[in-house]
Formats: structure tokens, C-alpha cells, sequence
């Protein structure tokens, strides 16, 4: 008798450890770019923070900002990772209202000298702002919301996007090589494009952090997101997730030059290169104040201005808020 009840009590001990396991290994897809913006990503991934989180991440990587809020609006994805279009994600909100929520900001500084972005062209060019660009090709990321930004710096250059610059869509790994071979005079590109192109030495930044001087400082073209699906049927579960990447920002922030060799690992930097990578900006949900949501709704502004987004959209209703986990 004392044996069989000591197999039901090691049964059940054994149920309630796959029991503890199966609610730990909570699954969770995140759609992610490669560029420089998403380095709290990257972090959480190489140090295991998620997986210490009990957290079971699917990685998704796309080459078009369009392709991550296209995989959360139609629901293959859970999480837009650091570096996601904020943008894009705004024009989305306005047609699908609540869809999303807002839980990080990535992007550029001049004040706080953190590269997000350049204009980028040859190293005997003699192209030095988009006003020389009258009569060229210029590239940029694919997508609805690096065109459209594109097109706002060149009109406040006093040119007109429709007749004096062609814009062309161009995947980041194909910025640079396009530059060097002459088949566009410039691209407008995110890190960690311009310091690649410094350091093979081919190309180099006619301008650094345009959209900063232009647009705002700091400038965020990137968000963290999260689908309202995904918090409403797993609160838990998404408070895991902002708190591992409100971590690997804050080690992002503060340790960034420990980190550069994961750089490699995800993002198109050589090993021998990452030492030259510049530093974003990066701002974690329990640190977006108000001069935060000031530049990012300088960004939606720019869609407003240029006609893409036919109404106003404030940014404050889109930050996520901890009310937001009781509904």
C-alpha cells in the first residue's frame, strides 16, 4: 500500500511538473526587421530572456516594414518587434481601429548623437542634401512609409517628389550595392546601412540622421507593438513580453558596445564590422514621457501632410497603458 501510494504521489508530482512546463512555454510569434532599431530584440534573444520568461518565441523575419503590420493585422503574428513601421502601423490603426498598442519607440537623435538614419551615396559623389538630388534616382525601404518620408524631405528641400527626384523601393541589403553600382544616386536608409557603407569604405553619408533635422528630435520611425487580439486573450502572457523587452532595452541603452557582436548575428554587419555600428535611440515603454509622444506624432503628421493618412490620428490613445491588460 505504501508503494502504490508512493507512485500516485511521484504521478502526480510528475503531472504537476508537465503541467508547470506546459503553462511556462507559453508560444508567441514576433515579426522582426533587420536593422539597428531592433537590438533590444536581439539582445533578448541571445540572452535567453524570453526563454527565462517562460516565454516560446517564434521568429519571423521580413525585409519590409509593410510585411510585419500586414503578418499582425492578419493575425500570424502576436508581436512587432522593435523596429517595427510606426507609421505603417498608424495608417493600419486608422482603418482597423484598436488593433494595436504602442509599448517602445526606436529611432534617432541628434541631441543625444544616436544614428537612425542617413543619406546615403557614393564615396566620389558629389551629392551633399536632397536638394542635389534634382534629376536623380533616390532609394528607400520598401513600403508605404519610408516612400512617404521620402518624399516630405525632398518637398522641404524645395523640390517636388512627383517630377524632380525618382523614388524607388530598395530591401536593405540591397542599398549600399545599389549606391556603389550607380543604379540609384542616393537611398535614404536605416541603420545599420550607412555604417556598412562607411565601413567597406565604398559609399559614405552625404547626411546623417536627416529625418532628425527635418521631422523631429528625437525621431522614431520605429515601435514595439502588440495586437490587441494578443492582449485580450493572453494579458499575462503580453505583460511577459514587454517586460523582457523593457529589460533588453534598458541593457541596449546601457551596455550597447558588450553587445555589438550579436550585431552580426542578425543584422547584414560583417563581425569585423560591428565595432563601427552606431548606437540607436531606443525608449522603453515605462520610459515614454512626453517629448516621446511629441516626436512621434511628428512622424504621423508626415502622412497627414503628404495625404496618406486622410484623417488627424492622435499617437496618445496607441501607448499602451496598464488599464490596457484589465480589459
Amino acid at each position: 500500500m505504501k508503494r502504490v501510494r508512493l507512485l500516485a504521489l511521484a504521478t502526480l508530482t510528475a503531472l504537476s511538473f508537465s503541467s508547470l512546463s506546459a503553462r511556462a512555454n507559453e508560444k508567441v510569434t514576433i515579426a522582426w526587421l533587420p536593422i539597428m532599431q531592433t537590438t533590444a530584440f536581439y539582445i533578448a534573444m541571445h540572452d535567453k530572456l524570453f526563454e527565462k520568461a517562460g516565454l516560446d518565441v517564434t521568429a519571423v523575419k521580413f525585409e519590409s516594414p509593410n510585411q510585419i503590420i500586414d503578418s499582425l493585422v492578419s493575425g500570424q503574428a502576436d508581436v512587432g518587434a522593435p523596429g517595427s513601421a510606426g507609421g505603417i502601423a498608424v495608417l493600419a490603426e486608422s482603418r482597423f481601429p484598436g488593433t494595436f498598442k504602442v509599448f517602445g519607440l526606436q529611432g534617432g537623435s541628434i541631441k543625444f548623437n544616436r544614428i537612425n538614419d542617413g543619406l546615403i551615396v557614393a564615396k566620389d559623389a558629389s551629392i551633399k542634401s536632397f536638394a542635389d538630388l534634382k534629376g536623380k534616382n533616390m532609394g528607400q525601404l520598401p513600403g508605404i512609409q519610408w516612400r512617404t518620408i521620402a518624399r516630405y524631405m525632398v518637398r522641404q528641400s524645395g523640390l517636388d517628389p512627383d517630377k524632380d527626384v525618382h523614388l524607388q523601393d530598395i530591401a536593405t541589403g540591397l542599398q549600399v550595392p545599389s549606391v556603389v553600382s550607380g543604379s540609384v544616386d542616393a537611398t535614404l536608409s536605416l541603420e545599420p546601412v550607412g555604417s556598412i557603407a562607411v565601413a567597406d569604405g565604398v559609399a559614405k553619408r552625404a547626411l546623417t540622421n536627416p529625418a532628425e533635422t527635418l521631422i523631429a528630435d528625437p525621431f522614431y520611425s520605429g515601435v514595439s507593438l502588440l495586437t490587441t487580439k494578443f492582449i485580450k486573450e493572453r494579458p499575462e502572457t503580453a505583460k511577459k513580453v514587454v517586460a523582457v523587452l523593457d529589460d533588453a532595452t534598458r541593457l541596449a541603452n546601457t551596455q550597447f558596445d558588450q553587445y555589438r557582436p550579436v550585431f552580426a548575428d542578425y543584422t547584414p554587419i560583417k563581425k569585423d564590422q560591428v565595432t563601427l555600428v552606431a548606437q540607436p535611440y531606443l525608449r522603453a515603454w515605462q520610459d515614454i514621457d512626453a517629448t516621446d509622444i511629441h516626436s512621434f506624432q511628428a512622424l504621423v503628421n508626415v502622412f497627414e501632410k503628404e495625404g496618406v493618412l486622410k484623417q488627424h490620428m492622435d499617437v496618445k490613445p496607441l501607448i499602451l497603458s496598464n488599464q490596457d491588460f484589465a480589459k
